[in-house]
């Protein structure tokens, strides 16, 4: 008696998947490589004619500086320093303090803004404070803090903290205000507490605003750090540029810009990251399916 084996057949749904998801690959590598090339294109063409203008007189490199003059000038910087003595001790200086006006803001900021968001009486009574203190001009603010504590690291880092403050209380405010009423309805009607209802349901509601500002309040605190050490310092970036202004010369300024463009540039990559760790549990956006 013979026996015979059978191999029942893949499901053909199987195969149409596979292609599906392979042509989706083939679409998203197509797209990266087409967005990497515009973006290689558009930094030769810009870097390439900024070179070329200015060999070619066309524009002054005595005001604009010359891109192989910024790359000799930053060589320069990281191999000899500067006046003040090493550059790598000004990028720290910088750095510090940008990321504790960073902490400091972002902490208060969370907290004022989650505080007023909740309470419509807190809101009505400091809200025009609020607004007074953020018309007033950064610079501004930057001289009283030198006048009252000096050159030192404070002044930075809190003109770098307010900066960092105004943008993530707003945020952080309006995130609270856009919370589902209803979500919080059914949190009281089940037993939760005030810290309960704020710690896990109007702090993570309110999470993806408050993530949304960090991108930027980084930047700003960058700007505050350097504002201050303008007006005044003895080491930081911002006194090299100061310097490199005194002096008459663009390349030093532009090499400073450049470094501290990617310090920035390493904030956001990071930030994106810890977006994506504490917004995990979110569904994407059709924007962020269709993103990088």
């Amino acid at each position: 008696m013979s026996t015979t084996s059978t191999v029942s057949p893949a499901p053909a749904g199987n195969g149409a998947q596979a292609s599906v998801e392979t042509d989706a690959r083939r679409k998203v590598r197509k797209r990266v490589t087409a967005m990497w090339t515009g973006r290689i294109v558009l930094g030769i063409l810009v870097v390439g004619g900024w070179q070329a203008f200015t060999a070619l007189g066309i524009v002054d490199k005595f005001f604009f500086g010359q891109p192989t003059g910024i790359v000799t000038r930053l060589i320069d910087l990281f191999q000899h320093g500067t006046e003040q003595g090493s550059y790598y001790a000004d990028i720290w200086t910088t750095l510090q303090e940008a990321l504790i006006g960073f902490a400091i803001g972002t902490v208060t900021g969370v907290v004022v803004g989650v505080a007023l968001g909740q309470s419509r009486f807190l809101s009505d009574v400091l809200g025009p404070y609020i607004k007074i203190v953020n018309a007033i001009p950064r610079i501004v603010l930057g001289s009283i803090f030198m006048i009252a504590f000096g050159i030192g690291t404070l002044p930075k880092v809190l003109l770098a903290a307010v900066l960092v403050f105004f943008i993530v209380f707003f945020n952080a405010f309006q995130g609270v205000r856009e919370v589902d009423r209803n979500i919080l309805a059914n949190a009281k009607v089940l037993g939760a507490s005030e810290l309960q209802i704020v710690r896990h349901v109007t702090v993570p509601s309110a999470l993806t605003w408050i993530i949304a500002s960090l991108h930027s309040a980084f930047g700003f605190a960058i700007v505050g750090a350097l504002v201050g050490e303008v007006l005044g310092a003895q080491h930081g970036l911002g006194l090299v540029i100061k310097t490199s202004m005194d002096n008459f010369d663009p390349n030093g300024v532009f090499a400073t810009m450049f470094v501290v463009a990617v310090i920035v540039m390493g904030a956001e990559w990071l930030i994106g990251k810890l977006e994506h760790r504490l917004l995990a549990w979110r569904p994407p956006s059709p924007s962020e399916v269709n993103s990088l």
